[in-house]
């Protein structure tokens, strides 16, 4: 039953991811957001962070050591009145698996192109995610300060690359060494640039566009072309449709300097303005052995919410485990009754927190679209649904992709097996690599998407777990979880195959590969054997057959 407090609250929420390929200057663009909402008072550099007072989205030591993110954080801050909810993801390639979580959990995306490379291959599969949920998206140009290609280009290549219609919100005036401003198109007025990353929003000199005499006289030629590459980019875009952009169909587009504050805070306004409220989230219910859908919306009485995330050690000093849930109904009060839906069982967290980078705060209310954090002991995986009792539903969706990567673990002490067992167990829940168990006993095996995954790990099960290891090469290619008709079919499969069979991290059964032709015999010889290159789907069909 939904109640009007709870639809008030929801509509002020904005969740959203920031993505982009790396070095396009996203973690630089979440601390200036963080910084223009209030949130921080001083953005440090992404790769030098020593003052105390720096709030950054980035917190692992490798993070640090490399300049690069490694794992999604989250962020919360309140401007203007709403609850905007941040979610800053990896740019690599290797930790997509954690980005196409994240991006599960979000109600719009915010897509940062580097002006000089435009569209880059992993923008593109990040898009690719976000088309697959119509997820809207908002898009920021950054580094029109610098030498960077024409803005009519940039947008071509979008709209061609990723087959969405831009309508520009903003457009520059010069580029690189001539860059004079930003033309918001939705204010009518010109914002000055001028360097420097000290500046606030009000800083900035604002001139109206009605006053084309002065803004020629000033900037010359670059407005007189800024003026006519917009009146051709407007003449080549549709008009501003918000049920369009909503349904991903469409991209408003902006253009600044993140380094230098510029064109931020036009960002900041689109979130409030453009970007959507908590929607309602789809979810599965087993009814007589049927996967049957049921609609659950962010005004609902009943609390419900889906863990997208799972990090250990985030305060190495206490050796904690944070369940990141997103929560899609309800209310969630300090001390209220919460059960896990896989397992059946109540969940008493240690605390529950919302976050600003590893900053923490205790929560008093939290309602649909906010990131909270149960601070526990175990009992909670990746994908797992939290209710309040009342309600019994699974959500879907949280992709664990097979890995096409593997390495065995090797412990350079054997007297460190405990630790690296912890470390394992711990480090598979989270999702920050693939953990495998063969069942006939051996050597652990690590399997991945991409090869920095095992630098990662390496990296933090020596300083997390005291736990040094050697990564050897393994015979395995590939994984499919695997489920059969019967539990008499699944044991005559695992029979013919026992050196090829692991459990992974979630206790699920998977076959191992050497070939890219293993899994179409094994499915010829065993035709009543199901396959799933997606782990949530071997879950779904175990429910359904239970």
């Amino acid at each position: 039953m939904a109640t009007t407090g709870f639809l008030e609250e929801t509509r002020r929420r904005r969740t959203f991811a920031i993505i982009s390929h790396p070095d396009a200057g996203k973690t630089t663009l979440t601390e200036k957001l963080l910084l223009f909402s209030g949130a921080i008072q001083i953005a440090g550099s992404v790769k030098a962070r020593k003052a105390s007072r720096h709030a950054t989205s980035d917190w692992m030591e490798i993070e640090k050591q490399r300049g690069i993110s490694v794992a999604s954080s989250v962020m919360q801050m309140v401007y203007r009145d709403h609850v905007i909810n941040l979610l800053d993801t990896p740019g690599h390639k290797d930790f997509s698996e954690d980005t196409y979580r994240v991006l599960t959990a979000v109600d719009s995306a915010l897509m940062v192109i580097d002006a000089a490379n435009g569209v880059e291959a992993q923008t593109r599969r990040l898009i690719e995610v976000c088309r697959q949920r119509d997820t809207p998206i908002i898009t920021f140009v950054n580094k029109m300060d610098r030498e960077v290609r024409e803005p009519l280009d940039i947008l071509d290549e979008v709209e061609r690359e990723l087959g969405m219609p831009c309508v520009p919100m903003t457009w520059p005036v010069g580029k690189g060494k001539n860059f004079g401003g930003i033309i918001n198109l939705r204010t009518d007025a010109m914002t000055v640039f001028e360097s420097g990353s000290e500046r606030l929003p009000q800083d900035f000199e604002a001139m109206p566009l009605s006053d084309r005499e002065a803004l020629r006289r000033r900037f010359g030629a670059e407005f007189t072309e800024a003026e006519e590459s917009m009146e051709l980019a407007a003449g080549a875009s549709p008009t501003w449709d918000e049920a369009a952009f909503r349904a991903g169909r469409q991209t408003p587009v902006f253009f600044g300097s993140g380094v230098n504050n510029f064109g931020v805070m036009e960002v900041l306004d689109a979130l409030v303005d453009l970007a959507p409220p908590p929607q309602p989230r789809m979810s599965s219910l087993v009814v007589n052995r049927q996967t049957v859908q049921k609609e659950v919306r962010p005004e609902d009485a009943a609390f419900s919410g889906v863990v997208f995330k799972v990090q250990a050690n985030m305060d190495p000093s206490h050796r904690d485990r944070i369940a990141f849930v997103r929560m899609a109904s309800g209310k969630y009060t300090p001390g209220m009754k919460l059960k896990v839906q896989r397992t059946g069982k109540e969940l008493r967290p240690t605390s529950v927190v919302t976050f600003m980078s590893q900053r923490r705060e205790a929560v008093e209310e939290a309602y649909a679209g906010d990131i909270v954090g149960f601070t526990t002991h175990g009992g909670v995986q990746l994908g797992d649904t939290i209710t309040d009792g009342t309600v019994s539903l699974q959500f879907t969706g949280l992709p664990f992709f097979a890995p096409e990567l593997f390495m065995t673990v090797q412990l350079r002490n054997p007297l460190r097996t405990k630790q690296l067992q912890a470390g394992l167990a711990q480090l598979g829940e989270e999702g920050a690599i693939q953990v495998f168990r063969p069942i006939m006993g051996g050597a652990m095996l690590l399997g991945a998407v991409g090869q920095l995954q095992f630098d990662v790990v390496q990296h933090r099960l020596k300083g997390e777990y005291d736990a040094d290891i050697r990564l050897e090469s393994s015979q395995f290619v590939g994984a499919r979880w695997i489920t059969a008709d019967t539990p008499q079919e699944l044991r005559a499969f695992t029979d013919a195959y026992p050196a090829r069979m692991a459990l992974d991290a979630a206790e699920t059964l998977a076959y191992l590969t050497t070939s890219p032709y293993d899994v179409r015999l094994a499915q010829e010889r065993f035709p009543k054997i199901h396959f799933h290159p997606l782990r949530e789907h071997a879950g779904l069909s175990l429910q359904n057959s239970g």
